[in-house]
């Protein structure tokens, strides 16, 4: 990776950076790490600032309108202000936390359509700020996501899509300014419903999960969607057996149409 070229506002012989992830996969929960070089230009220079975080680009819907936008939604700054000497190099490692509620975008070696998260590098020189672009990280599912994954998996249902919208679920434990929705099509068992949608809301203990049915109208009754939410411990997941536990709840809403 060459490096990316910051504050071309400032003209030719500015500093340059780049960013340089030590291991891309990681987990919620888990912390990604780096270093961050910087490369001196043709002249000397002071620099304000240099921060790192995580970005998201997040479903926005308002005023009848849908459109992406861009979320920071952790930051570390790295050290204070320094001079960079011309032509010198500077090189600052850096560990981010993941935060424990960090959208999954990558499920058993495949990566999700449409999520888009990375880790964002900001310089600040002269009261001047640019970021580069985005280094992606593949976040894989804790070991209690992976296991109602799995059971949704075992029952028959094939994944569709998923997103990140701005928003709060209800009831939930969510901090960030938006959530993950993975939705999956359901199998003929349950022809009642037309997807199913599933989102996790994570801490150091335990987890939401939420799920979001979409059911088929009856005859004489339009499509609704029902919701369903348990909690899930993260260190005592095995307990359970998901496939049953989420078929029992799926069968009741899904397993034949509301005619009525």
């Amino acid at each position: 990776m060459g490096f990316k070229k910051l504050l071309a506002s400032l003209g030719a012989g500015g500093a340059s950076v780049e960013t340089v992830l030590t291991e891309a996969n990681v987990a919620p929960g888990g912390v990604v790490q780096g270093e961050v070089r910087i490369q001196g230009g043709s002249v000397s220079q002071e620099i304000e600032g240099l921060s790192v975080g995580l970005q998201a680009r997040v479903e926005v819907e308002g005023n009848d309108q849908e459109y992406k936008q861009d979320i920071e939604f952790t930051k570390v700054r790295l050290g204070g202000a320094f001079t960079l000497a011309e032509n010198a190099v500077h090189a600052v490692p850096f560990a981010l936390e993941i935060p424990w509620e960090t959208p999954i975008t990558s499920i058993d070696g495949q990566q999700l359509r449409g999520m888009n998260i990375g880790v964002s590098t900001e310089l600040e020189i002269a009261r001047a700020v640019d970021s580069t672009d985005l280094d992606p990280v593949d976040v894989h599912p804790l070991p209690a996501q992976q296991a109602i994954l799995d059971a949704f998996i075992q029952l028959g249902f094939r994944f569709k899509s998923a997103d990140m919208e701005r928003g709060h679920i209800r009831g939930t434990r969510q901090k960030l300014p938006f959530y993950q929705e993975i939705e999956f099509f359901p199998p003929q068992q349950y022809r009642g419903l037309n997807q199913v949608e599933l989102s996790f809301v994570a801490d150091d203990r335990e987890m939401d999960v939420v799920l979001e049915m979409d059911k088929k109208p009856g005859l004489f009754s339009e499509s609704s969607d029902t919701f369903r939410s348990f909690k899930v411990g993260l260190h005592d997941y095995q307990a359970t057996d998901w496939t049953a536990y989420l078929n029992q709840w799926l069968s009741e809403v899904g397993s034949r149409r509301n005619w009525l």
